[in-house]
């Protein structure tokens, strides 16, 4: 089932899958539509509106439609490319997976290519006098409104790809991805600060577990995107063992390493092992699925961008600040599955590596802080930030990682701000997260 999402997710991310299902769709559309006019005939003109005229008025209307299709199809190809290289330009080229995924050009795409394909296909059913005349007037008919369709499409697709370089956007865009993944990590109810991370009991654990396991061989190497928990646990129960995976989405995997190690460290038995490989997805890339470090990530690689001397944009990169807060925010109401799992007769079955509320903090926080070094209003939303989700963030730990950003953020401003009133403002916003960190908000 994981491999099946995992594909899904890569279908998403081709030009030519919308493209294609509507191309196959404009295809059976033809098939139908000059059937029933077969059936039907010359009684379709009973129809005030059907194209009444002769073959060859028939010909040259489809002709003129299905060339100006192609035509227009190939132009917003080229307008996708240029606006795909402008995007790579502008926000790096981690971001062209949301371009990629963006669903309202690969629908463009296909709206164009079916069109030219409905009419090249209705065309060729088309018979003058000497063959026995045969002139399908619905089918026509319903060309010309695809082609009315398509010239609205077009007036769309200029808008959208212009919309949607446009930075801001793509910002709110990345971040909704983000919001989503949480929910979808994530789907239970809120749970402010609940990190069940901790063992049930310590005895769990065996003695000698560590110097006692075993690694199960996998010569695959890739960004592990997909991990069939479920199915993990159900081989852990069925060959009584633990099992410790040694990644957590997101991460690379060297080859020959193996995602799993095996306790007792007695060898898996061939069809285990099998279902231990088939477990894990991996791949070229990260993936949005399992891991929540991505979305963050192309979040802070365009503040990043924004930040640097070439670019020189604080502003997009405080919005960036302020989406990912919005996110940390969402993600501190959210309780984080155990990284212990155990089966229905309470027998530990899994140890994981899982990511944590203060991992993501980090992942959020510290390139950023360390671009923003001596910015003095990026500095300051920074700290605006922790505030914010320091109000959510209930779990010592949590708090903890805050104050640290805050510390840093704030010795990074007394060493490196030289206007005196400007440390005293950051100085204040550092104040109040840790005022809200110890429990006394204002």
């Amino acid at each position: 089932m994981k491999k099946l999402f995992a594909f899904l997710d890569r279908l998403r991310s081709n030009y030519w899958f919308l493209p294609s299902l509507m191309t196959l769709g404009g295809i059976g559309l033809s098939l139908g539509l000059v059937a029933l006019d077969q059936r039907i005939g010359a009684a379709a003109l009973v129809v005030p509106w059907l194209y009444s005229g002769g073959p060859e008025g028939v010909r040259t209307v489809l002709s003129t439609v299905a060339g100006s299709m192609i035509t227009i199809g190939g132009v917003s190809f080229s307008i996708t490319i240029l606006a795909l290289s402008i995007a790579s330009t502008q926000f790096g080229a981690r971001l062209l997976d949301n371009f990629l995924r963006d669903t309202g050009t690969q629908f463009v795409l296909g709206t164009f290519i079916s069109t030219f394909i409905y009419c090249l296909l209705v065309l060729r059913t088309i018979r003058g006098a000497d063959s026995g005349e045969f002139v399908p007037h619905l089918s026509v008919a319903v060309g010309i409104l695809l082609a009315i369709g398509s010239i609205g499409v077009l007036i769309y697709f200029i808008h959208h790809v212009s919309a949607s370089i446009h930075a801001e956007k793509v910002v709110a865009s990345v971040a909704e991805e983000l919001d989503r993944a949480i929910e979808r990590i994530l789907p239970n109810g809120r749970a402010r600060g609940a990190l069940n991370t901790r063992l049930r009991r310590e005895e769990d654990i065996p003695q000698g577990f560590e110097e006692e396991l075993r690694i199960v061989p996998d010569p695959r190497s890739g960004y592990l995107q997909q991990v069939d928990y479920v199915a993990l646990l159900r081989l852990a129960r069925e060959q009584d063992r633990i099992l410790r995976v040694e990644y957590k989405p997101g991460d690379f995997v060297p080859p020959d390493r193996g995602l799993v190690s095996v306790w007792p460290g007695a060898p898996l038995e061939e069809k285990a092992g099998e279902g231990v490989t088939k477990a894990f997805v991996l791949g070229a890339h990260p993936s949005w699925s399992q891991d929540l470090e991505y979305a963050v990530n192309q979040l802070v690689a365009v503040a990043v961008r924004a930040l640097s001397p070439g670019v020189n944009d604080p502003f997009l990169a405080m919005s960036c600040i302020d989406r990912l807060g919005a996110a940390l925010v969402h993600l501190a109401q959210k309780s984080i599955p155990s990284s212990y799992r155990y089966d229905e007769g309470g027998k530990l079955r899994l140890v994981l590596r899982s990511f944590t509320f203060e991992g993501i903090l980090g992942a959020a926080f510290d390139q950023i802080r360390q671009n923003a070094a001596g910015n003095v209003p990026v500095s300051i939303r920074l700290l605006e930030t922790a505030s914010a989700v320091g109000d959510f963030a209930t779990s010592r730990t949590a708090r903890e990682a805050i104050r640290r950003q805050a510390d840093m953020i704030r010795r990074a401003g007394d060493r490196l701000i030289a206007e005196k009133n400007d440390r005293e403002e950051l100085r204040q916003r550092y104040d109040h997260v840790v005022k809200i960190l110890e429990g006394d908000r204002p």
